[in-house]
């Protein structure tokens, strides 16, 4: 399973791929607004990082950036989809799963720019993703758990029909907006291929307090113990 960032912060990148090291970073305008910074510059200095660290390519470390969300006509979204693209080789386009949405997908990705269909809910709507051929796939975990449905089956569903029909790895499978370790290992049973979370969640799914506690026995050995 892979990791991607749910940031579009320089320093929560930087941390999640040292400590961590996650594969990608998705971005959506909720991420840039909380980065502090316009638009253009946030991305751009997301680009100029992934050259820093030599990690250009869409296969070694892919970045989703999320088009305008008032665009809602195929033309447009593809449009603004191109210019996007052409800031950075890493970048991902998210565009929603509305049905010029889906359009513009496929267009996108008979050009070589590729997409992450975002804002899924359903395994319909995932199929969508599967028959355009975009990169990644984006199902929502917490938006619906907050609302109280499980997400276990509904993963699981996706991935089935994946493999159903050839999609499974050619579409990879981004469980978005993860909120907890358990959800992770869900999303990791299901076989889905990435999870993309905030950088506190990543934090939480290595802590555990038979850890701390076993930690603190050693600890405590090692300095009444004669060296």
């Amino acid at each position: 399973m892979k990791f991607f960032l749910d940031s579009a912060k320089l320093n929560e990148i930087e941390t999640a791929w040292e400590t961590f090291g996650i594969d990608g970073v998705t971005t959506n305008p909720r991420h840039i607004q909380n980065s502090g910074k316009p638009f253009l510059t946030a991305i751009n200095d997301i680009a100029a990082w992934i050259r820093e660290k030599g990690l250009d390519g869409k296969d070694v470390f892919p970045v989703s950036v999320e088009i305008n969300p008032h665009l809602t006509d195929a033309q447009e979204i593809a449009e603004a989809a191109r210019r996007i693209a052409d800031i950075s080789p890493n970048f991902v386009i998210k565009v929603p799963c509305i049905p010029s949405g889906a359009a513009a997908a496929r267009v996108l990705e008979k050009e070589g720019i590729r997409t992450n269909l975002t804002l899924v809910f359903s395994p319909s709507q995932a199929i969508l993703a599967g028959r355009a051929g975009c990169l990644f796939v984006s199902p929502f975990i917490g938006w619906k758990e907050d609302n109280g449905e499980d997400c276990r089956q509904y993963m699981q569903d996706i991935v089935t029909i994946y493999k159903n029909y050839g999609w499974y790895g050619k579409t990879q499978i981004i469980a978005a907006a993860v909120r907890s370790p358990k959800q992770i290992v869900d999303c990791a049973v299901s076989g889905v291929d990435i999870v993309t979370a905030g950088l506190p969640i990543f934090q939480a799914a290595v802590n555990h307090a038979y850890t701390r506690q076993g930690m603190d026995t050693f600890t405590d050995a090692w300095d009444h113990t004669a060296q």
